[in-house]
């Protein structure tokens, strides 16, 4: 049995605007995270970003099923996407993957922004 049914959505920061670091960052805070904490079958939700490399949104889902949906939703309109416009450019990678399993630590999850965060 696994812990969960994930999806990384990647987008290339190479070719972005010189601001896009800062831009992700007020999206993400300012509006997506809110976007997200309602999501059905979703567990969990992280933005990754290495600047001027990549950005990443990764979910966990609960149910293969609540992931397909999303995932099948998602990359219809990907290129239209907030992430895409804030980029300039559509995901380069959308990938479904097995959570085998997930550990928290005794610092536990931060559930916002705080210092030194996103």
């Amino acid at each position: 049995m696994n812990a969960g049914y994930g999806l990384a959505v990647r987008w290339s920061l190479t070719d972005a605007p010189g601001d896009v670091a800062e831009q992700l960052r007020g999206y993400v805070v300012g509006t997506s995270m809110a976007n997200f904490m309602f999501l059905d079958g979703l567990a969990f939700k992280t933005w990754r970003m290495r600047e001027g490399e990549w950005f990443e949104g990764t979910y966990v889902f609960d149910a293969a099923k609540d992931r397909d949906d999303f995932c099948e939703e998602f990359t219809s309109s990907a290129t239209e996407s907030a992430g895409s416009r804030i980029i300039g450019s559509a995901p380069i990678e959308i990938t479904p993957f097995e959570v085998v399993a997930i550990a928290e630590g005794p610092a536990q999850f931060r559930r916002g922004p705080g210092p030194g965060s996103l």
